[in-house]
């Protein structure tokens, strides 16, 4: 017959008395061979030893101890992973095998090194691509010199206001300087320059003052050009649409021909002068011409400075937008450009026919400095060397009595050689 015996009692209590002591109830041997099996390595780490309950058996059977069922936790199900994106898997590996900049040997205490780690600050730490770095860091320069483009814009209105007089006052410099008037030109250059002071009025000074942009555009072109030459790793896959790769040229050459019509919108527009090519005429002319004059040069430069000009050419356009409103330009005290009446300016004309004017002008110029210039010569052989005859006979010689051609030795003197008569022009 076989019996089921209850749960083993806590492990204080031996368990081998325990069976003892209970088995003479059953009349049960209680002494013999025992056998306990080992536990399984099948069941894995979670594998916790029970206690050995005894089996019942009849009589003639041994007594056998078999363990109890090993005791195994439930396992946790997997912790869901998140899907990410293949262009974000990108983007995470190449931030975590990109180098940094001091590893490349870029970036210093140096204005190039300082743009290039904002460059490097924005990309990497704020994860804009290099685009967008390039068009945040330009925008952020064009802020920090509005005030000077501001000034600019108030030096060239109060010499908008003031044209007229000074177009009468260029022309009749001009007039006197063509026909050799050394007299009215000085007389219309000091009248000029007393009106000037008088409305203090200078006329390069809305050009000077964006000048100081120029060391800004030097140090951005040489750090997106070294950047750009080494090359970063990254701004090879930095840009969008058709070009890619920051570090090469416009495959397709629309970015060349976009910056340079931007630029000879804000050039025109004068954007950062505040004078309109309308005002000057040299000015006009040399505007539209530079614009064509740069484009070879520029046309192969790496799409990562053009994507800098592009951006600033952009915030140009919009800057004259806003300059050009009339709330505006009364918070930023810039005065009120007046309109002129037509009639008391000199005549436009086109372009061909400005530059075919100038360039006469230039020659006639130049032929009178040439004149001059003989004249000069003329005065220092005079000077200098010997006296020229600018007579048909000797005056310090009478006629008759003195006549060289009475005397007897008038004809050795004939043959002598006489230093007035051999300067003869």
């Amino acid at each position: 017959m076989s019996c089921s015996w209850p749960q083993a009692p806590a492990a204080s209590v031996p368990l081998p008395s325990l069976l003892e002591k209970r088995s003479g109830q059953f009349g049960l041997p209680v002494k013999g061979p025992r056998v306990a099996f080992p536990p399984s390595p099948e069941l894995g780490p979670w594998y916790k030893q029970g206690p050995l309950v005894p089996i019942c058996l009849p009589r003639e059977s041994r007594q056998v101890w078999v363990p109890a069922p090993p005791v195994i936790p439930a396992t946790p199900p997997p912790t869901a992973v998140p899907e990410v994106a293949s262009g974000e898997a990108t983007d995470i590996i190449q931030a975590a095998a990109e180098q940094s900049f001091a590893e490349l040997g870029l970036g210093s205490y140096t204005p190039v090194g300082l743009i290039q780690n904002l460059l490097e600050f924005m990309h990497v730490n704020l994860g804009l691509p290099w685009w967008g770095a390039i068009a945040a860091c330009t925008v952020l320069a064009r802020c920090l010199v509005f005030p000077l483009i501001v000034k600019g814009q108030r030096e060239a209105a109060k010499i908008h206001n003031h044209m007229p007089e000074i177009q009468k006052f260029s022309a009749r410099i001009r007039e006197a300087k063509l026909t050799g008037n050394h007299t009215e030109f000085y007389r219309a250059s000091s009248e000029m320059t007393f009106y000037q002071k008088k409305h203090d009025i200078k006329l390069f000074r809305p050009l000077i003052l964006p000048l100081t942009q120029a060391p800004i555009f030097i140090s951005f072109f040489i750090a997106l050009r070294e950047m750009a030459n080494l090359p970063v790793p990254s701004l090879q896959t930095g840009g969008l649409w058709w070009f890619q790769d920051l570090t090469l040229s416009d495959p397709i050459y629309v970015l060349p021909l976009v910056v340079t019509a931007t630029m000879w919108g804000v050039l025109e527009l004068g954007a950062e002068t505040g004078m309109q090519s309308s005002d000057l005429q040299w000015m006009r002319n040399f505007i539209r011409l530079m614009p064509l004059a740069v484009l070879p040069i520029t046309i192969h430069f790496p799409t990562a400075v053009f994507m800098y000009w592009l951006s600033s050419n952009m915030f140009s356009l919009g800057q004259v937008a806003c300059l050009r409103i009339p709330a505006v330009r009364t918070i930023l005290k810039i005065p009120q450009r007046v309109v002129h009446d037509p009639d008391k300016l000199p005549p436009r004309e086109g372009f061909i026919k400005s530059f075919k004017q100038g360039w006469k002008n230039a020659e006639m110029a130049h032929q009178l400095q040439e004149r001059e210039r003989r004249m000069q010569n003329h005065l220092e052989l005079a000077a200098r060397g010997p006296l020229r005859q600018t007579f048909a006979h000797n005056p310090l010689l009478q006629h008759g009595k003195n006549d060289p051609r009475n005397t007897p030795s008038s004809s050795n003197k004939a043959k002598s050689k006489q230093s007035w008569r051999d300067t003869l022009g």
